[in-house]
């Protein structure tokens, strides 16, 4: 659960708060690497709850990109026209990790209840090229939005937390608000 109260998000730059999303969502995607770790060494959760953990960090970073799609970015671009090529590079990453995220959703679905090497090697490089991808993007995009982000003052993202800024599903405002 996200503990920053409404007066301190309010006060928080909207740069910061995209750091602090792109923060919990590495924090997630190594917590399931080592969960991934865990179940083909033995000693790991269940294929079921593998896969629920896979779900919760796949929907929490395509919440993030479509938020930043729909909302962020032609927000940058009406006030940055300049960047309008950097906003279109991270368009395709997203869609790079929307890929990237529905092989390992498969790969996951199909795990069997017993561990083998064989799976392993593939949910491993699958897991690998996201990380890599993700991190990659995570690290272009703060250095070229943060300070973007926290020059501007959009009164909407303000009171009513769009989804890429969001970091859990309690804060969620529902599919209008992204």
């Amino acid at each position: 659960m996200n503990t920053r109260s409404g007066a301190g998000d309010r006060l928080t730059a909207l740069g910061t708060q995209l750091l602090e999303v792109h923060i919990w969502l590495r924090e997630m995607l190594d917590d399931l690497q080592d969960g991934i770790d865990d179940y083909f060494d033995g000693k790991g959760l269940p294929p079921r709850d593998l896969r629920a953990h896979c779900l919760s960090f796949c929907t929490a970073l395509a919440r993030h990109h479509t938020g930043e799609d729909a909302g962020a970015f032609p927000a940058i671009a009406e006030e940055f026209p300049e960047l309008r090529k950097v906003l279109s590079d991270l368009r395709s990453d997203h869609n790079q990790l929307d890929w990237l995220m529905g092989n390992l959703r498969k790969l996951l679905e199909s795990l069997p209840e017993r561990p083998d090497p064989a799976t392993a090697v593939k949910v491993r490089e699958e897991v690998g090229a996201l990380s890599a991808v993700m991190q990659t993007h995570f690290i272009y995009e703060e250095k070229k939005l943060v300070s973007v982000l926290n020059s501007m003052d959009v009164p909407e993202w303000r009171d009513n937390r769009p989804g890429f800024l969001l970091v859990d599903d309690e804060d969620d405002p529902g599919p209008s608000a992204r």
